[in-house]
């Protein structure tokens, strides 16, 4: 039986060839081979913990499954998280401060609700909220130190930097920084915080081992993040009023030069930078958008809608999926570095603000 179907086999290839030499076949022309189809991206292990400012919890977001798998309610308006080096904790910056965007009349708000001021700390293995330290007054994002035993956390209506130990969440030292602090980032090497202050355009470098501030860096008008390269050379600061974002040596503290960056809604906030250092993502707000730089050259390579006013972003660790908090849509989208398309866009809470990955 195989020895018969290896000749009827054989025989329909010696056919269909044809002799090399002999004129074409008369029959109709071949119809058009069938396009192959684009490789799928096999699915992303791990997990994406969003907060929701309005909300007042956490989403967690299966990747693979690409959808919401539990909610974690941690307190007021949760904005800035962070994870603990050990992977085994979540950092979430609570406010009892309402609401106020740019240009609001404060003589009119409500009354803070200072009891509700802390950072939140989230257990990943048992998703909830296990205590909240005290972490002075309405906390809006922190950078935990290398070795996880401190929190620098961004007091935004204060104007200062409170430093707690995260054994107990004693205050070890406090800071003033400028007025409207917002990003807390920390240098990958450890040595030093970077922090943000939107109304008075400036970094304040802070160093770590000898929580002391180091200096001040001039940026661009509402400066909002940082995004360090992994090796530690260089920090991208993100100028939300300015349309800009600043390449600062963050060795020297001091700018390089400064990217312009286009669009009339483009409002620089967050930025993240590749595993390998080659690129910088930055989101822009109302911009709708991720714009990625090459920082060999520091100019811009594409830019990627994601969604309705992109605010914090994370990568996965390969560098190949980057995840954006689309505020006003209530969704966060997942993109595909290597095509620059949004693979999905996930419904998690009210008003994402940050996200973190977790493998």
């Amino acid at each position: 039986m195989r020895a018969q179907w290896f000749v009827a086999a054989f025989g329909a290839l010696i056919v269909g060839c044809g002799s090399p030499s002999g004129p074409p076949p008369s029959s109709a022309p071949a119809a058009p081979a069938e396009p192959v189809p684009a490789a799928v991206p096999a699915p992303t292990a791990g997990r994406v913990y969003v907060t929701n400012e309005t909300g007042g919890d956490i989403s967690v977001v299966d990747v693979a499954l690409q959808k919401v798998v539990a909610t974690i309610p941690v307190g007021k308006r949760p904005r800035g998280i962070r994870l603990s080096p050990d992977g085994a904790s979540l950092y979430v910056a609570l406010s009892g401060s309402p609401m106020a965007p740019p240009g609001t009349d404060e003589s009119k708000l409500p009354p803070p609700d200072r009891k509700a001021d802390g950072i939140g700390i989230v257990s990943v293995a048992d998703l909830k909220l296990v205590k909240v330290f005290p972490g002075g007054s309405d906390p809006e994002q922190a950078a935990v130190s290398a070795d996880g035993t401190k929190l620098f956390v961004a007091n935004e209506d204060t104007g200062q930097v409170t430093v707690l130990s995260t054994a107990d969440g004693s205050v070890l030292t406090t800071f003033k920084v400028g007025e409207e602090p917002e990003g807390v980032d920390l240098r990958p090497d450890g040595g030093v915080v970077y922090v943000t202050s939107e109304e008075t355009s400036e970094v304040t470098v802070i160093d770590v081992a000898q929580l002391k501030v180091l200096t001040t860096i001039k940026v661009g008008p509402r400066p909002r993040s940082t995004g360090f390269l992994p090796d530690s050379s260089r920090a991208y600061v993100t100028s939300e009023n300015g349309a800009s974002v600043a390449v600062v040596d963050a060795k020297r503290h001091r700018v390089i030069t400064t990217i312009k960056l286009t669009g009339e809604l483009t409002r620089p906030m967050g930025a993240v930078a590749s595993p390998d250092g080659s690129k910088v993502f930055i989101s822009t707000g109302r911009g709708k958008s991720v714009i990625e730089i090459d920082t060999k050259t520091n100019t811009v390579l594409r830019t990627i809608e994601v969604g309705d006013r992109p605010w914090g972003l994370a990568l996965t660790p390969d560098g190949k999926m980057l995840f954006s908090a689309n505020g006003p849509s209530n969704d966060i989208s997942i993109v595909d570095v290597d095509s620059g398309q949004v693979r999905a866009k996930v419904p998690v809470g009210m008003r994402p603000w940050g996200l973190v990955f977790v493998p």
